[in-house]
């Protein structure tokens, strides 16, 4: 079969798409290409079984109640804090902070640490391949503490020029934050090394690992870094979860991002205290469902196997970009040799908005416009891009009717 592939486990394709649901059906008369995975992925039928097992069986808060179904709660939460931890090779599971995602993560960073220790005149370094989440978070403290921000510059090839960023590390650098991949070129940045170079400099190490978790080996103990964030719904689980990793000495050094409940250790209107790490970053009853949920992506990237998973996606992302480069008037953008499975392109003449909608028509999910990284696209002189994103459950076939839906785009508009 044309639409069956091994990824090196010994299951195929065709077995991994029956654990979709959502997959099996039709947009507009057509069976549902869906190609829109770096936004977010879909969701495998342990994650959404997580879900309706907690509600239906076990639904309590956490942590505070001590009756049988709190307990079930409570154990479930925590089990998917040690697998998390697990997961990124973390130091302990104290070490595993549960947040709404990438974004609420670096906030947290943001305001709690560097609230806390930058200083006027102090530097935080960025790169040109940064999502909107990991700017503005830094602009607004950074205006508060009369900070600088410098930037990493982007080459034409869409990577990360860094010779220019060995310049910008100076005795002022004191926080240097990039993502492990990017969410609109598909760039695999050399992580370790610009954290290996931060160090030298003095400066902590926050690691944005949306586009990263789902795709490729993390070791946050190797990498050394000092944060690490991801999003559970970016890598098969539910949306409004994720996860931020921080060494614990720097956590216990941190002041809270919120207060409230579970957060405290003593409460008086004198004073309060806080609880240990990682609750005292915690505030208010969690996304306790989502969380348990979270643990059954983990364990499905886990049990596919992550090698495996990003040689199929690799192979179909070769593919996708031979095809789209005979396409007449196709440029991709972003060509790095280390990518993980996205590709960008433009089409000369036809607004990318255009080409999704057209796309849309027969049931071709892809993503358009600037993706979040506004300043990227002012780098490379566009106003947005079209973005193709796969996932271990898309096949060749599916790209077949991408670049036939694509060279239809080109016929009718051009």
């Amino acid at each position: 079969m044309e639409n069956v592939a091994s990824i090196g486990s010994g299951i195929e394709v065709e077995e991994i798409r029956k654990l979709f649901p959502i997959l099996h059906q039709k947009i507009n008369g057509h069976d549902l290409v869906y190609f829109d995975n770096a936004a977010t992925t879909q969701k495998p039928v342990q994650v959404l079984d997580a879900l309706q097992a907690y509600y239906t069986g076990y639904n309590a808060n956490i942590h505070r109640g001590i009756h049988t179904l709190a307990e079930r709660a409570t154990t479930a939460f925590e089990q998917t804090r040690a697998t998390a931890a697990s997961f990124l090779n973390a130091g302990s599971k104290e070490e595993i902070i549960f947040v709404r995602g990438v974004t609420e993560a670096i906030n947290l960073v943001a305001s709690s640490y560097g609230r806390s220790m930058l200083k006027k005149g102090d530097e935080i370094i960025l790169s040109g391949l940064e999502h909107h989440s990991n700017i503005v978070p830094w602009q607004l403290i950074a205006e508060e503490k009369q900070c600088h921000i410098r930037v990493i510059p982007v080459t034409d090839s869409g990577e990360l020029d860094l010779l220019a960023y060995k310049g910008l590390l100076n005795e002022r650098t004191r926080i240097v934050s990039v993502n492990h991949a990017s969410n609109s070129l598909g760039t695999i940045n050399p992580v370790k090394e610009i954290i290996k170079l931060a160090h030298q400099a003095g400066a902590v190490t926050l690691i944005d690992g949306a586009q990263a978790a789902a795709h490729l080996p993390i070791d946050v103990q190797d990498l050394d870094c000092d944060f690490y964030c991801l999003s559970g719904h970016k890598m098969y689980g539910p949306t409004g979860v994720g996860v931020l990793y921080g060494k614990k000495k720097i956590l216990e050094a941190m002041p809270p991002y919120m207060g409230g409940g579970e957060m405290i250790r003593q409460v008086t209107f004198e004073k309060t205290t806080w609880n240990d790490v990682p609750y005292k970053f915690e505030a208010g009853t969690p996304n306790i469902a989502d969380v348990i949920a979270l643990k059954s992506a983990f364990d499905f990237i886990s049990g596919t196997g992550k090698e495996a998973m990003a040689q199929h996606e690799s192979m179909l992302l070769r593919y996708a970009t031979e095809q789209l480069s005979e396409l007449k008037g196709l440029r991709v953008v972003g060509i790095s040799k280390n990518k993980v499975s996205v590709l960008s392109f433009v089409i000369e003449g036809i607004h990318p908005f255009d080409i999704g909608q057209m796309l849309d028509t027969r049931g071709i999910a892809v993503r358009t416009g600037h993706h979040c990284t506004q300043p990227l696209m002012d780098r490379m002189g566009l106003e947005g891009t079209v973005r193709a994103s796969f996932a271990v459950y898309n096949t060749r076939k599916e790209t077949d009717k991408l670049i036939e839906g694509l060279q239809r785009v080109i016929g009718f508009l051009k």
